[in-house]
């Protein structure tokens, strides 16, 4: 039984990393198609109908250029810094339910790897850890432009991680538990889904959001036209891929999570009145939960093609100056409600 067990989540664990990684690779498409469409014009459009043989031939580009570590580094952690970056991105999805459970052969198979009760503190755990990765590859590559990305990024990482962490006790006050899996089961149906109960947590959560994974407008720890390129200006070859990997990897797995905390997962509209069976019902929920994340993951393109780069003072009283305190409101707010239903309802 046990054997079986590590089995069926060897082989979720396997399909995840292998969704994760495709859905990565073609941001990649979809970003410079997207950005096509905005400023009139195609995008690319050779290798293959309508290019979607591209982001295989970058990723065989990564792989066949030269590999040069430059002379000064820090060799070790040189090589550590993009590893620890693509690996603490792909663990994060494990505790994001991704459906509700297959029947298959009298036994309930779940879709999610591991339904912890302290997932939202994993997470955080998690995206915390990332941060080092940037850091260890930007300090080790001997490059005044690196290390001021990096510093960058930690800085960044730090102020927004706050707001994010408030931005979710006035959730965790509404749904009594840390347990992700929980929390979406709580959002069966459509008018439980948590957007309802708390609209300006969300948009602390989701600006937070912009911020941990440097996207525009807060790209600034890589920003072209101050630092070259940021923490990864020395690296070149797959470690350059592999922390343009983990950023779309990051930016997937938020989407996930702000779909899940907020967007109900997998729950959709009169998902139990339609008369299917609990599969189909599994299957369609899986579909609808992949449409929410795709839905985000194209907001996060939108907003890089439509607002201009914060000026990094501007970043920072952003998040020390607005984005605490209004998460401190709400977190009163959220309290204040819940006292008076619970009094007088």
């Amino acid at each position: 039984m046990e054997t079986a067990f590590i089995l069926e989540k060897l082989i979720l664990v396997v399909i995840i990393f292998t969704i994760t990684l495709v859905i990565a690779m073609y941001s990649t498409l979809a970003e410079r198609k997207i950005a096509g469409f905005m400023q009139d014009r195609p995008g690319p459009n050779r290798a293959g109908p309508f290019g979607i043989l591209q982001p295989l031939c970058d990723g065989g580009k990564f792989f066949f250029k030269e590999e040069i570590i430059p002379a000064g580094s820090h060799k070790a952690l040189f090589i550590l810094g993009p590893i620890l970056a693509i690996v603490t991105a792909c663990i994060t999805s494990a505790v994001i339910p991704w459906g509700q459970t297959l029947e298959i052969g009298g036994k309930s198979i779940s879709l999610q790897v591991a339904d912890i009760n302290i997932g939202v503190l994993y997470i955080f755990g998690v995206i915390a850890l990332g941060v080092y990765g940037v850091m260890l590859g930007g300090w080790a590559s001997n490059n005044k432009y690196s290390l001021m990305g990096a510093v960058r990024a930690a800085s960044q990482s730090i102020s927004y991680e706050i707001g994010m962490g408030l931005s979710l006790i006035a959730l965790l006050m509404i749904t009594g538990t840390l347990s992700v899996g929980e929390i979406v089961a709580q959002q069966e149906g459509f008018l439980n889904w948590n957007i309802f109960a708390q609209p300006l947590g969300f948009l602390i959560f989701i600006t937070c959001a912009f911020a941990e994974c440097n996207r525009v407008p807060f790209d600034l720890p890589e920003c072209e036209t101050e630092l070259v390129a940021g923490y990864h200006t020395e690296y070149s070859s797959m470690k350059l891929g592999l922390f343009m990997f983990s950023e779309y990897i990051n930016m997937f797995v938020s989407s996930a999570l702000m779909a899940s905390l907020y967007f109900g997962g997998y729950n959709f509209p009169f998902m139990y009145d339609l008369g299917l069976s609990q599969n189909w019902i599994t299957i369609i929920g899986v579909l609808v939960f992949f449409a929410k994340i795709f839905g985000f993951i194209f907001f996060f393109m939108w907003v890089r093609w439509t607002l201009p780069r914060f000026r990094y003072d501007q970043l920072m009283r952003m998040g020390w100056k607005m984005l605490i305190p209004l998460a401190i409101a709400n977190i009163v707010l959220t309290g204040v409600f819940t006292l008076i239903k619970d009094t007088y309802f």
